[in-house]
């Protein structure tokens, strides 16, 4: 599999209870590498989805300590490294006091700066599946990149899977623009607020259904509560989340991609493959920034 998206730098903050403006708040502060697209590779990765690949940009500043996490995590790194911008960075803060919730404050830095330059079809070589970050489609060198790297996909017939990856940036976006951008991806996997931002509808189980056709195969993401799984107009599975206690929320939604897709290239059902991914999700949760845990020798 080869994924295509961000690499960033995240500092995870943890808080307990509302932030004191203009005062200190107390927070456990944490330095850990990130980004969606980079997630999703180590998560399928640590699922048994063999040589994962990642194609991403980053800034001279940290691209040799996020070549060695990823390479530590399984994955393959294809980093190239910006002449002008640093590595991006992401603040999550996570207040501990309400389900371990996150907001982010977002420096994109080099990682939207992937750009048709960086894009070679032998990147397709022995590839049975091609993901993408959505976080490509809010730049206009991402969005540039996108195009070429999905008509080069299907030209050899590689499926195309993508998460869209923010509902806010979504919304700057715009729903009509997303849906032209993505023409030709056959695996969409929004979260609950992405699906419904996508189709106007407030139920996820009819946001899933509508964008179902559409796409071949759509999966909402639905945290606690699951995921949907829908096809030709309608949700044909409802997963059960599995519980789990949350410390941080960062990247549970990378780590339920990951795991869908890798079971999904091991020749699982889109079902069975949503299960093994809200079991991923539920192991995210329970662990500070938003990698899987490393595999003991």
């Amino acid at each position: 599999m080869l994924v295509a998206g961000d690499v960033v730098t995240d500092v995870v903050a943890r808080h307990r209870g509302p932030l004191a403006p203009g005062t200190d708040t107390a927070a456990a502060i944490l330095l850990v590498p990130g980004g969606a697209g980079a997630n999703v590779a180590c998560w399928a990765a640590h699922h048994g989805c063999p040589r994962v690949r990642l194609l991403g940009r980053v800034g001279a500043d940290t691209a040799a300590w996020h070549e060695r996490e990823l390479i530590a995590s399984g994955v393959l790194p294809r980093l190239v490294v910006d002449p002008c911008a640093p590595t991006g960075t992401v603040v999550a803060l996570v207040d501990d006091a309400a389900a371990a919730e996150r907001t982010f404050l977002t420096d994109s830095g080099a990682s939207l700066r992937l750009e048709p330059g960086d894009w070679s079809d032998g990147l397709l070589d022995g590839v049975a599946r091609l993901h993408l970050s959505g976080y490509l489609l809010f730049s206009r060198p991402g969005r540039a990149f996108v195009a070429v790297a999905v008509a080069a996909a299907r030209a050899r017939g590689v499926p195309v899977s993508l998460d869209p990856a923010s509902a806010g940036f979504l919304a700057s976006l715009g729903v009509d623009r997303f849906l032209a951008l993505t023409e030709g991806v056959d695996v969409l996997l929004p979260s609950r607020d992405e699906a419904c931002l996508l189709t106007g509808l407030s139920d996820p189980a009819d946001a899933a259904a509508e964008l179902s056709r559409r796409f071949p195969l759509v999966v909402v993401k639905h945290g606690r509560d699951g995921a949907l799984v829908a096809r030709s107009g309608a949700v044909c599975a409802r997963v059960r989340g599995r519980p789990a206690v949350p410390l941080d929320t960062t990247g549970a939604g990378d780590a339920f991609t990951g795991a869908f897709l890798a079971a999904l290239l091991g020749g699982a059902g889109p079902e069975a493959a949503a299960v093994d991914g809200c079991g991923a999700g539920a192991l995210a949760v329970t662990r500070v920034g938003g990698r899987p845990p490393r595999r003991t020798p």
